[in-house]
């Protein structure tokens, strides 16, 4: 292909960004028949269609979004360099984009990420939240660095991925002040008639509380799947039923969400995996969170 065109890039990144081509004329103070003129040259020089048309709006097709995740690094860059010029700011730090599974609990992926904030020379972490499956596709598109999760994955789409074991953690069962009261005489077999919220059936954890009920010959009483793990805990901090979560991170779920430790569960415990597209991470901002995850997790 011909030389990139950085003119023809930010009306692209642009149109992406404003989510079509008439936001991004008033963005811009352009005419749309210039900047309609100006997306089919880069995409002529491209070689492939960046947008496909989905009702009235455009759509990033898989090539426009690996194009875009790269424009969207340019020009934070750029911006960067503007505000170091401008304010006499120093060295620019790391930028380190992380994908992070819904269903994971907030509590522990901040713990994994802390040691970087508190790390002058990391200037910029930005994180992203949704379902496995679309961040490892982001992961092989480059629109994530790194995706925190709690099962292995071995290729996406065709593309190799490689797994960093961050380590496990006990599980124990949650409730507030006056669930437990109720509850804890007799546990674990106490859970037969309380009320639970677990997490749905596609979460790991969910799989391994599912074979231990059944190994304990407990039957229980659902009363709500939740995925997102936040949400869960805001059920649980209402007083509704049971939750569980990983007990290093009891302190933080006691003292924030208001509840108390109903019980222990040694024998099921949660998993946490760091997923890149490198073998030996580079990185020494991934590298920092995989050597702190697994001296805190071990």
């Amino acid at each position: 292909m011909d030389r990139l065109n950085y003119q023809h890039l930010y009306y692209f990144w642009t149109v992406a960004r404003e989510g079509g081509v008439t936001h991004a004329c008033k963005k811009l103070g352009l005419a749309q028949p210039t900047i309609s003129a100006q997306l089919a040259v880069f995409e002529s020089t491209i070689g492939t269609p960046l947008f496909r048309k989905e009702g009235r709006g455009l759509v990033l097709t898989e090539t426009g979004r690996t194009v875009f995740n790269f424009a969207e690094e340019i020009f934070t860059i750029g911006r960067e360099l503007t505000n170091t010029l401008k304010n006499g700011v120093g060295t620019r730090g790391q930028r380190l984009t992380v994908g992070v599974v819904s269903s994971l609990p907030k509590l522990v992926i901040y713990r994994l990420i802390e040691p970087i904030l508190r790390d002058a020379a990391a200037s910029q972490i930005i994180c992203y939240e949704d379902k496995r499956e679309r961040l490892l596709a982001e992961l092989t598109l480059h629109g994530v660095d790194l995706v925190i999760t709690d099962a292995p994955e071995s290729t996406v789409k065709g593309a190799r991925v490689y797994n960093h074991p961050i380590g496990e953690a006990a599980v124990a069962a949650f409730a507030k002040s006056e669930v437990v009261e109720r509850y804890k005489d007799d546990f674990p077999w106490s859970l037969r008639n309380a009320p639970l919220i677990l997490q749905t059936t596609n979460t790991n954890l969910r799989r391994a509380l599912d074979k231990w009920f059944d190994d304990q010959g407990i039957t229980p009483r659902i009363l709500a799947e939740i995925e997102d793990s936040a949400l869960l805990k805001t059920f649980a901090s209402e007083g509704s039923g049971v939750i569980f979560a990983p007990l290093i991170v009891r302190n933080e779920i006691e003292h924030r969400y208001g509840l108390k430790l109903l019980g222990e569960m040694p024998n099921v415990r949660e998993s946490f995996y760091a997923i890149s597209m490198q073998r030996k991470v580079e990185n020494k901002l991934v590298t920092k969170i995989l050597k702190h995850a697994r001296e805190w997790l071990s």
